[in-house]
């Protein structure tokens, strides 16, 4: 089989970014289908005239427009986002068809490409969400800590994210959980240093995780660290970015995720929610509240430049159904890392 070119997930971490996420109206398909075949080339208009910003963008699709899209198969994971209630917190689902990743050591070139992507898709879908992220001195958030230290590198990153042979038809996809966290500064920064040193379960400035016997069970770290059976540790790639506004008081963390099967972020976000065991949750969810929720399959590039039409796309496997989205997690052989680790 020949190799799919996987989208530029892998990209470096930039100063800037755009996260857009968008619903599409019923009966428009076909110019959504249109505009996903010519993001490759919009965004060389625009990163071709300064080449050393790297501008990339990164385009997923949701459950529900992947249906109206391209019918079946549908990618094995790929499911409305499910929302968890806990026993004090809870992340919720909001709407969102589509969503683009946009990055750049420069924020005009994002704004560009977003006004364009924008502009292509205004009579045929809305914007329900926009944040403009920021890097923030040695990538820390607005917590004050460095975030996506766990990344794991080279070899081990392509491998966290990208899908293989457990879903050949898609081999080279990827799928992203996006969420918007907003901090309760005041109320973080009237802990102390070691107080907030023990909800992350690491140091503050160093930036070192604590031995496992010296953090507290509802840290950041110990809830965090997810394990298969075989007792290997399940990564994801995190590309997060502090997002605000000093006028209105908002203050925030933009965390985006991809990875090879969504059931690795879902039972991160189990262990922050719900605790492991229940009610002991996240000790960071008490200043950070989720606002939005959702999860999108990113196709290969290949497949992106030229998307097949819903009939086509039954015609290849006209036997496969959808997956269910009745909510439960099937998660299997997972226990026990954190979106923001």
């Amino acid at each position: 089989m020949q190799a799919r070119e996987p989208q530029p997930i892998l990209a470096s971490i930039t100063e800037a970014a755009i996260f857009l996420t968008l619903t599409v109206e019923l009966g428009a398909q076909e110019g959504v289908r249109d505009l996903l075949s010519d993001v490759s080339g919009l965004r060389r208009s625009v990163g071709f005239r300064i080449p050393e910003a790297e501008l990339t963008c990164v385009a997923g699709v949701g459950a529900a427009l992947w249906d109206r899209l391209f019918g079946v198969p549908r990618p094995a994971g790929l499911h409305p986002f499910r929302e968890l209630n806990g026993s004090r917190h809870s992340a919720s689902a909001t709407p969102g068809d589509l969503f683009f990743h946009i990055r750049a050591h420069r924020l005009d070139l994002c704004f560009e490409l977003a006004q364009l992507l924008t502009a292509r898709l205004n009579p045929y879908a809305q914007v329900a969400d926009e944040v403009h992220g920021f890097r923030s001195f040695d990538e820390r958030d607005l917590l004050g800590f460095v975030d996506g230290t766990e990344n794991p590198e080279g070899s081990a990153g392509r491998a966290a994210v990208l899908i293989d042979e457990e879903d050949p038809e898609f081999a080279g996809g990827s799928y992203v959980v996006a969420q918007k966290y907003l901090h309760d500064l005041q109320a973080w920064n009237a802990l102390t240093v070691e107080e907030q040193e023990r909800a992350f379960g690491r140091t503050k400035l160093s930036d070192v995780e604590f031995p496992d016997e010296l953090k507290p069970a509802n840290s950041h770290l110990a809830l965090n660290t997810i394990v298969d059976e075989n007792g290997e540790q399940q990564q994801i790639m995190r590309f997060n970015m502090p997002f605000g506004r000093v006028g209105a008081g908002e203050f925030g963390t933009y965390f985006v995720g991809y990875v090879r099967g969504p059931e690795v972020i879902e039972q991160m976000l189990e262990n922050m929610f719900i605790g492991r065991p229940p009610g002991s949750y996240d000790r960071i969810l008490d200043f950070s509240t989720a606002v939005t929720g959702n999860l999108f399959f990113v196709p290969t590039l290949d497949f992106l430049d030229n998307p097949p039409t819903r009939a086509r796309a039954a015609v290849r496997s006209t036997e496969d159904a959808p997956v269910s989205s009745d909510g439960s997690l099937g998660i299997g052989g997972l226990k026990g890392s954190s979106p923001a680790a």
